[in-house]
């Protein structure tokens, strides 16, 4: 998966969770959980739903890594290799 790909996934992936989410507001690196206003459990949902699209089993230490775009996507760039 190219950065790209891995961009759009992280993006489709908050948008099943917060379909209303605006993207041309949110930064690559603008923290998206409180930008979108995510609760726990919708963040929850962004995290299984990211790993389900994508086959990349995400562990409980690898969300940090998973809270902005451009750290999504470097991160599922990083596993799908």
């Amino acid at each position: 998966m190219n950065r790209t790909e891995a961009l759009d996934v992280v993006k489709e992936s908050i948008a099943r969770v917060i379909p209303d989410a605006d993207f041309d507001t949110l930064g690559p690196d603008d923290a998206f959980r409180e930008a979108l206003e995510m609760d726990s459990l919708d963040f929850l949902s962004f995290i299984e739903t990211l790993s389900e699209r994508t086959g990349v089993r995400i562990e409980d230490e690898d969300t940090p890594q998973l809270t902005t775009l451009s750290a999504g996507a470097d991160f599922l760039v990083a596993r799908t290799a």
